[in-house]
């Protein structure tokens, strides 16, 4: 029976558009790059920020290490409260909780970062444990935050990881939440509100899909 549930943030409990759109802007003004079409940068929310500068705007891994650190510049002052808590999200999680489900963030933004956010708009009561990437970018892949996740609900529970991935799922809205998860043998519930499309988190083997917040309980009962 699922126990553990993994939430990813950027396009699972909030839209963080705004925001990441006007770091990256910011950033590629700052190293005096051309702007883009900001609805282009919709791809680089979810998967991490160096290998997304390298493949959509072509950038050398340096360039991009720049970009990063010019881009956390804005995000970390206005971008990351330039967002909006999906509607029907809050009461989807307080159902959870009270239906007796432990709830965790698993995400591949800066840990330091999600946590302001979810302490920004009201959301941090409703989780045992907030993971997210090192600043450092030793941690960034979402199977790496969700190793390090299972790590900490071990030592807290006293239980083996093994244990807990078999009674977790994992919630997200793009194909790197999915594979991440699989690295753990843990199932994902597939978020159509977020940025990946139905066909992308099925190929990516999701194993149920949810069209709202509010129909994440059925989907969790569905998976057993």
């Amino acid at each position: 029976m699922i126990r553990f549930l993994f939430f990813d943030l950027d396009g699972t409990l909030t839209d963080p558009y705004e925001g990441i759109t006007n770091s990256i802007l910011y950033a590629l003004g700052k190293m005096g790059r051309e702007p883009v079409p900001r609805e282009s940068l919709r791809r680089f929310i979810g998967p991490p920020l160096i290998p997304s500068f390298e493949e959509f705007l072509g950038m050398t891994g340096e360039e991009a290490r720049r970009a990063v650190t010019l881009y956390r510049e804005y995000y970390a002052v206005d971008g990351l409260f330039e967002n909006r808590v999906y509607d029907g999200m809050a009461d989807a999680l307080r159902t959870l909780r009270d239906e007796g489900y432990s709830l965790s963030l698993a995400t591949s933004k800066p840990e330091p970062f999600a946590a302001r956010i979810l302490e920004r708009f009201s959301l941090d009561r409703y989780f045992d444990e907030i993971c997210g990437a090192s600043m450092d970018e030793s941690r960034v892949k979402k199977g790496d935050v969700i190793r390090c996740l299972l790590g900490r609900l071990s030592e807290k529970n006293g239980a083996d990881e093994k244990e807990i991935a078999a009674r977790a799922a994992m919630i997200g809205d793009r194909r790197h939440d999915a594979e991440g998860a699989a690295e753990c043998a843990i199932r994902t519930v597939g978020a159509l509100w977020g940025y990946g499309s139905a066909d992308e988190l099925r190929e990516a083997g999701c194993a149920a899909l949810a069209a709202s917040p509010a129909d994440l309980p059925a989907a969790f009962i569905a998976l057993g």
